[in-house]
């Protein structure tokens, strides 16, 4: 391929990872509407973020082997269209049973696509090349869910929230299409390999570092859910704000890690702190998540734009890190990816779920609260993940033989 097909294929998949974002974060500005429509309170709606977080979480291992099975650019696509198909069906539920389904469904959509898809877009560049496009990749999800959160918050008010899901489902569609006609069959750089590889016994999935990453992420990823998908009800129910306000508080609770990813993805490919890297980013945007309650709405911009970007900053690292461990073989860092992202969006969908019960029995003051503990509490697991020695300054990530790396 030539460096212009590479960078064509590469900006069609950080769009289509934008709106496949969109289709995640839709419904949250919709719940207020759903809970007209079906008589259901933020109890109901964290059971929504669950069912949707639980099917993502379920797939997201069948994803990485059939992609080493079947080719990552097949499975990702597929993904992708079932995600928007049934983001557009979700706009059609008849009763809140019909619509829990329909979003457990377009999860098992977004489950498939992710880690083919962020491997697709590794295998496009070679070792030291990898950190900016992975990034920004990465951070494409914010770019979405802020688009998500802050049109659905204007749209649902006026043409219902029935028709703004419509509306992401056949956006993300339209981009599949695009995908399909620009995205290569084959890498070219030298990253995982589309075809069937060899039979040996999976590495991925026994690996120490994957599950240290998998639980120690558990409360920042419950959180990230939940600010992106409450805060717009929460500031028009309780802090008055019209929904052009609410949306752009909800804005800024995903955009500004579009930042924060390249800059991670970048950092964490030329210095060997990972663990400490990960540590100052979740801990500085759990202590943001904590004032929300007492701030007002200049602060809580401010504080969105420093939890977006500590988020950003975490992700970019986190899905960097499988190419710095010497042990894990280049076909299975789409299984890897998944089997931490399935830890991670199965104790999320846990957390969200919480969030709303704690909103329902207390108050969205002490929910605020918790969300911060639960995000702080989880990372006594980094204590398994092994420190990296890491490649020097500008280097990639190690491609020979070499002990395991975190």
């Amino acid at each position: 391929m030539r460096p212009g097909q590479v960078a064509r294929a590469t900006w069609v998949l950080i769009v289509m990872r934008a709106a496949y974002a969109y289709n995640w974060f839709d419904i949250g500005p919709a719940f207020p509407g759903i809970g007209a429509s079906f008589g259901v309170g933020p109890s109901g709606w964290g059971l929504l973020l669950a069912a949707f977080l639980a099917g993502a979480g379920a797939f997201q291992v069948p994803a990485g082997l059939l992609g080493r099975r079947f080719g990552n650019r097949g499975v990702s696509l597929a993904g992708a269209a079932l995600l928007g198909g049934f983001g557009i069906l979700s706009g059609f539920a008849p009763s809140f049973l019909a619509l829990l389904l329909l979003r457990a469904a377009a999860g098992v959509g977004a489950g498939l696509f992710f880690s083919p898809a962020i491997s697709l877009v590794a295998s496009l560049y070679p070792a030291g090349r990898r950190g900016l496009p992975v990034g920004g990749f990465s951070s494409a999800f914010s770019a979405g869910a802020a688009a998500g959160v802050a049109l659905t918050a204007v749209l649902a008010p006026m043409i219902g929230w029935r028709a703004s899901l419509v509306l992401g489902g056949v956006l993300l569609s339209a981009l599949t299409l695009a995908g399909v006609l620009a995205v290569p069959r084959v890498p070219t750089a030298g990253g995982p390999p589309v075809s069937p590889p060899v039979r040996r016994p999976l590495t991925a999935i026994r690996l120490p570092a994957v599950w240290a990453i998998g639980l120690g992420f558990i409360g920042m990823e419950g959180a990230s859910f939940a600010t992106g998908q409450f805060i717009v009800p929460y500031g028009e129910a309780l802090r008055a704000w019209s929904a052009a306000t609410a949306g752009l508080v909800g804005m800024m609770f995903v955009l500004p890690s579009v930042v924060g990813g390249p800059l991670g993805g970048m950092v964490a490919e030329r210095r060997p702190n990972h663990r400490t890297q990960l540590l100052v980013a979740t801990v500085v945007g759990a202590g943001a998540v904590a004032l929300i309650p007492v701030a007002g709405l200049g602060p809580i911009l401010l504080i969105g734009a420093t939890f977006s970007f500590c988020y950003g900053v975490i992700y970019a690292v986190m899905y960097v890190l499988p190419h710095f461990w010497a042990r894990l073989p280049p076909d299975e860092v789409p299984l890897a990816i998944g089997t931490f992202n399935a830890i991670q969006l199965a104790g999320g969908a846990s957390v969200a779920y919480v969030f709303g019960r704690v909103v329902d029995l207390a108050s969205y003051a002490v929910a605020w609260e918790v969300l911060a503990v639960l995000q702080v509490a989880t990372l006594v697991a980094l204590v398994a993940l092994p420190p990296s020695d890491g490649p020097s300054p500008g280097a990639g990530p190690p491609a020979g033989a070499g002990r395991l790396r975190g």
